[in-house]
């Protein structure tokens, strides 16, 4: 049986619409803009902040331990100094489940509730944030059990629960197609059954004016919404893209021919390894000791590989899934060219941050090969050529966006593009995707990663990338380390901007915290 499942992009795209009421007539005929909002903090126009980024952080409590807790007081202390916080996506594991916002979202972010100190009487689907918290979806954030699953686990979570016996986050509920995060952080205006109810809150909450026209009023302490999946805002003189990437990563099928079929068998032979390696897995646990502090670990770090198999596996089973056409958030890519080239067009623009969940560059070795990873690169790559295409030229010395956050990836890196060949070179990519689940290791290949390519002189290949810091697993046997981390951004006045990159981090190594400093280090 599968433990998990996930829905096609059509079905995301039209449940996402319909919980927005996309392009009701209300909403049209004000002339609100749903992909655009306003910070209203009193403090958006100053040149110079700083800003919080976490990602994959959406795990409960470990054996004795909470990493997502320990990263959120590490948190504390910058957040009168933060604006913001963005979050890069998989803000609930196992599936996005509304059983788990409390343990593994209201629970370890509670200082940033409002009621925080009451946060056990917060409901997942109304929570008010004292600082803007701005996440997007990442695929766990979409997931979804069997019916057969569902019933099972849901079944058996109180005695788990009782016994402490820690296992994969399934209970009763999926994330229903993404309704949980919908639900949690979206303006839900499906719920507004009423066309003049629907209006009276158009008019109270989207009060923001932006270049495209009206937009939701985000404002902290008191109406914390997102207005849609995927969204901008500008803050600082810098526009902000927030993107959902889980419309817009599925790998090209791999068609059946003679040329392909060596690919295919190797994949399909993988995967029966995976479903070996599960067994495995689950023997494995079955004969350890949860009361010891060494076989815990062990358990987590079984854990953590059931899902990191599961992952591996459904990104086998897209490229083996054969379709006529790949189905692809076409309307979303649509939109971010068009608003990339408007931010360029916009003099009171200084600088460009995107942040979704699938990075199109990373060196963390479950991830750089997988074909969701070169979807989005590829898919991003043809944003950014037409961007550069239809602008004629940047300025010289400036990338098409200053900077790209992503997670997906469990680890910290600082990555910088080559010349591509593409409008995606000469980038910085910071994956924050060590926020709190399990970490995982660099790729053995090395720091620098390269591609192959076809043009007319045949088949060549040439390094696209650079991984300048990697924060992830390391160590072996009882010298293992978890460096769990989050990074802070100050944004510097100027055009171009400077970015000062500050990661933090709790290393859990020989059954405690520590507190390594990493050097800061700046993007201009």
């Amino acid at each position: 049986m599968k433990v998990i499942t996930e829905p096609p992009i059509s079905v995301k795209i039209d449940k996402m619409n319909q919980r927005v009421s996309w392009l009701h007539p209300s909403i049209t005929s004000r002339g609100i803009d749903q992909t655009s909002m306003v910070i209203d903090d009193g403090k958006e126009e100053s040149p110079e902040f700083s800003f919080m980024v976490i990602g994959d952080s959406g795990a409960g409590d470990h054996w004795g331990h909470n990493p997502q807790r320990q990263i959120a007081e590490l948190m504390l202390p910058h957040r009168d100094d933060c604006r913001f916080v963005l979050h890069t996506g998989d803000v609930i594991y196992l599936v996005g489940s509304q059983d788990y916002y409390y343990p593994n979202f209201i629970k370890p972010y509670r200082e940033f509730l409002v009621n925080g100190e009451n946060y056990k009487s917060i409901r997942y689907d109304n929570m008010v944030f004292n600082q803007p918290f701005l996440p997007v979806l990442g695929n766990h954030d979409y997931y979804d059990v069997p019916l057969a699953y569902r019933i099972l686990a849901g079944a058996t979570l109180p005695i788990r629960r009782a016994f402490g016996y820690k296992e994969l986050d399934i209970s009763w509920h999926g994330s229903y197609q993404g309704d949980a995060y919908a639900k949690a952080f979206i303006d839900y205006l499906q719920r507004f059954r009423n066309k003049e109810k629907l209006g009276v809150h158009l008019d109270k909450r989207y009060t923001g004016k932006t270049d495209s026209g009206r937009c939701l009023r985000y404002l902290p302490g008191e109406f914390t919404r997102l207005p849609n999946r995927y969204y901008s805002f500008r803050y600082g003189g810098i526009d902000f893209f927030a993107l959902d990437s889980s419309t817009f990563n599925t790998p090209l099928p791999i068609p059946t021919n003679s040329d392909t079929q060596g690919k295919r068998t190797i994949l399909e032979k993988r995967s029966l390894e995976i479903e070996q390696e599960e067994q495995q897995i689950l023997l494995a646990i079955t004969e350890l000791n949860s009361e010891s502090p060494d076989d815990a670990e062990k358990i987590d770090d079984f854990n953590a590989k059931l899902e990191q198999l599961i992952e591996v596996k459904m990104d086998i089973e897209k490229q083996l899934n054969i379709q006529e056409e790949v189905v692809i958030d076409i309307e979303q890519l649509n939109w971010f060219k068009q608003r990339l080239i408007a931010s360029w067009n916009n003099p009171h623009v200084r600088g460009r941050i995107v942040y979704f969940h699938h990075p199109p560059y990373v060196t963390e070795a479950t991830k750089w090969h997988q074909g969701q990873t070169l979807a989005v690169r590829d898919r991003l790559r043809e944003v950014f050529d037409g961007v550069v295409e239809e602008l004629g030229e940047l300025p010289p010395g400036r990338p098409v966006v200053d900077l790209i956050l992503s997670g997906h990836a469990h680890c910290f890196e600082h990555l910088q593009t080559f010349d591509t060949g593409h409008a995606d070179s000469h980038l910085n990519c910071i994956i924050a995707g060590g926020s709190g689940f399990s970490l995982r290791r660099q790729r053995e290949e090395g720091a620098v990663l390269e591609e192959t390519f076809t043009d007319g002189n045949g088949v060549h290949t040439r390094k696209v990338a650079r991984c300048n810091l990697f924060l992830g697993r390391n160590g072996q046997g009882s010298d293992k380390h978890r460096p769990y981390s989050f990074v802070r951004i100050d944004v510097k006045d100027g055009t171009p901007p400077k970015f000062i990159v500050k990661p933090f981090v709790a290393d859990r190594h020989h059954h405690h915290w520590e507190f390594p400093k990493i050097q800061p280090f700046t993007i201009n």
